[in-house]
């Protein structure tokens, strides 16, 4: 007899049977629905929006400092396209200066010739350097490969190892950053002779 029938007969039904009427022997407490969360007080709230406010600050603060920083370089370097094409002009005059033969002062028209050239060629590297733009001459300096570039080796043992002998061509940077680097000679150790045997002994 069911929970229910004995009722109606008026007998108290077990607690199985009322289990089993529950069904899966829960109790009405147990089906009743969980409590909802607690809200977040004021003072978690003023927490958690002044640490978004925080967050959007310091962000705001990157992007400024990135923009400055871009435009700072855009600014320096805008012309560096234009400064690699002028350093060819540069070139042709230092080429037309060391092929000058060794007489062409001894007359007033070669005297006019060669002088109108090398103020041509100070004019414009000093035009350079107001801009930023310097020449790298690196002749008996120790060779670093961050401004230099090696094109061949010579065994000399008046300079240490590592020492710029010769400057094929000159290299410039422009403000921190290289624009052509030079090409050089490079001294190199020479090969120490072989032990001598004493064949006397």
């Amino acid at each position: 007899m069911s929970a229910a029938d004995k009722k109606e007969n008026g007998e108290e039904p077990g607690p199985e049977e009322v289990a089993a009427e529950n069904g899966n022997g829960e109790t009405a407490a147990d089906e009743q629905p969980d409590a909802p969360p607690e809200p977040p007080t004021p003072e978690e709230q003023i927490a958690e929006l002044k640490d978004k406010l925080l967050r959007a600050l310091a962000e705001n603060e990157n992007v400024r400092r990135r923009a400055e920083r871009q435009q700072s370089e855009a600014s320096q370097y805008a012309i560096t396209g234009f400064a690699r094409d002028v350093l060819s002009i540069a070139d042709n005059l230092h080429r037309a200066l060391e092929a000058i033969p060794e007489g062409a002062r001894d007359s007033a028209e070669g005297e006019t010739f060669v002088s109108g050239i090398e103020l041509t060629e100070r004019e414009m590297l000093n035009a350079l350097e107001r801009h930023g733009i310097r020449k790298i001459m690196p002749e008996g300096e120790k060779f670093d490969h961050n401004l230099h570039q090696a094109v061949f080796e010579v065994e000399d043992t008046d300079v240490p190892a590592g020492t710029v002998v010769k400057v094929v061509q000159p290299g410039y940077v422009i403000k921190d950053r290289l624009l052509r680097p030079a090409m050089v000679g490079v001294a190199k150790a020479r090969p120490e002779p072989p032990e001598s045997v004493d064949e006397t002994a």
